[in-house]
């Protein structure tokens, strides 16, 4: 009878929990299905926000009655789930993006990495000065040595022009770049360079999920058993996801670091994520190993309980279980974020068309120019395919206004934008301080004046699957209105 009832107060708790979310979340609705009314200058106009329907919501509660919480079946389902979506070899989920950077390059310093290809204190990262902040920070903070090479202002990423500049015989050890804005960088060239150094490389995917990158056949990664087409996030040795709500899949918080081949991996960025401990249980369970008290490792006394035996000095990094809940519903919707957000940025490239007096507008790596037709890309043979966090566009210097004025204009007019993130790092106040306390603890390549442009004069508006036309066209129509008096 208690089993019985049980099951038919789950029901009618998850009927009305679906009931409520229908009534109260209107406006996290999907931008083609959104029934509120817009008002133009009354309405916000989010650049980025939690797109979701009672399915998320339900799923929240279903695993909270449940109250398991802490990370568990849900969270191993989405795991499975996810790296079957993209197409590595293991997916850990994180409690943020950040903390999964933090993961993947901490990994590589571990004892059970060979000696040759372990991260050390004082060994060299190459990175990107212009960007989050938090790609860059755990470098650091591993003792590392971060090497900033320039941007390219049209799209966002890695110059690299720089990398042979950056690299250094016996100190680079590691290359750990974003895919910016839902951009990818140029993984051709930086494969290929990687590869001629035997370097790992770390792909922040944060703002790209979604993304695809294509190599020519032609192209010498091909005969290197390199795919032809595969999504940002599956080329590197490691790849890093943010959850946060304004990326392409959310889970209010959350992130995770992506095994792509190599399952040795796994095993030390679980290891951090977990405490550092030696054992791979999962929470709740016990002597997976079937040795839980037959190990006899560092000075500890001979069937030390396994659980409790650490080999790093680890993090407690997991998200909740009802997170992951979250974030099964959200994967389902996933083609139809890329596609909103691929169609979202195209509608308002085709409706500032024109105003390139005004602005130089974001491209796709590898694409030399845009036009109504599509675009015109260069001689690599290369293509990207976006699946776009932002719509960016620089303020020209020659124009009749900045790009303060224009992000205050936006403000009033309550569209939401956004600067490139952190715009140059080394500019940044913690960078400044680091580099008084110690001139040694990074390096710069070249000028960085990509980086400063895109600092000064890039700033970017919504492309996210929330929005609605009438939103677009409001953006579309706000912009023009405000050049038109020049």
């Amino acid at each position: 009878m208690k089993s019985l009832t049980s099951k038919v107060l789950r029901h009618l708790i998850l009927w009305a929990t679906r009931h409520y979310s229908n009534l109260n979340h209107q406006g996290q609705l999907p931008g083609w299905n959104a029934s509120l009314p817009f008002e133009p200058g009354v309405t916000t106009v989010p650049y980025a926000g939690r797109v979701f329907q009672s399915d998320e919501v339900e799923a929240a509660v279903a695993s909270t009655l449940d109250f398991w919480l802490t990370l568990g079946v849900e969270g191993e389902a989405f795991e499975n789930e996810f790296e079957a979506f993209l197409g590595v070899k293991r997916t850990l989920i994180t409690n943020s993006g950040s903390s999964a950077n933090l993961l993947a390059i901490s990994g590589l310093t571990s004892i059970k990495i060979p000696a040759a290809k372990r991260l050390r204190s004082g060994d060299e990262v190459i990175t990107c000065a212009a960007g989050f902040p938090t790609t860059v920070a755990p470098i650091l903070q591993n003792g590392l040595v971060p090497v900033f090479v320039d941007n390219n202002p049209f799209t966002g990423n890695i110059d690299i022009r720089g990398l042979e500049e950056a690299y250094s015989p016996g100190k680079t050890k590691a290359v750990m770049v974003a895919h910016a804005l839902g951009n990818p960088f140029d993984l051709g060239e930086i494969l290929t360079f990687c590869r001629k150094y035997d370097l790992w490389l770390i792909e922040d995917n944060c703002d790209a999920l979604g993304c695809r990158y294509h190599l020519p056949d032609s192209h010498p990664l091909r005969a290197e058993g390199f795919p032809s087409s595969a999504y940002t996030g599956t080329w590197g040795d490691l790849s890093t996801q943010s959850f946060y709500p304004p990326h392409h899949l959310t889970m209010g918080e959350g992130g995770a670091v992506n095994i792509i081949r190599d399952m040795r991996l796994k095993v030390v960025v679980e290891s951090f994520r977990d405490w550092g401990r030696d054992c791979w249980c999962a929470s709740g369970k016990d002597n997976t190993c079937a040795k839980r008290f037959d190990w006899k490792l560092g000075e500890l006394p001979e069937g030390y309980d396994h659980k409790y035996i650490y080999k790093h000095l680890g993090y407690n990094l997991k998200p909740l279980d009802p997170q992951a809940a979250i974030g099964r519903e959200q994967l389902k919707r996933m083609p139809r974020f890329i596609e909103a957000r691929k169609q979202n940025w195209e509608k308002l490239r085709r409706g500032l068309k024109g105003l390139e007096r005004f602005f130089d507008f974001s491209l796709p790596t590898h694409a030399k120019s845009w036009s109504e037709n599509g675009f015109e890309w260069d001689e690599s043979g290369c293509r990207t395919d976006c699946s776009w966090f932002g719509f960016m566009m620089m303020v020209k210097p020659e124009a009749p206004f900045k790009r303060r004025d224009f992000a205050k204009y936006l403000d009033e007019k309550k569209i939401g934008n956004r600067m490139l993130f952190g715009g140059n790092l080394v500019r940044q106040p913690v960078f400044v301080d680091l580099r008084k306390e110690n001139p040694n603890a990074f390096r710069v390549i070249g000028d960085l004046k990509g980086a400063d442009r895109l600092m000064n004069e890039a700033i970017f508006v919504g492309v996210y699957p929330g929005l609605s036309d009438q939103m677009i066209d409001y953006m579309v129509d706000s912009i023009r209105k405000y050049v038109k008096q020049w």
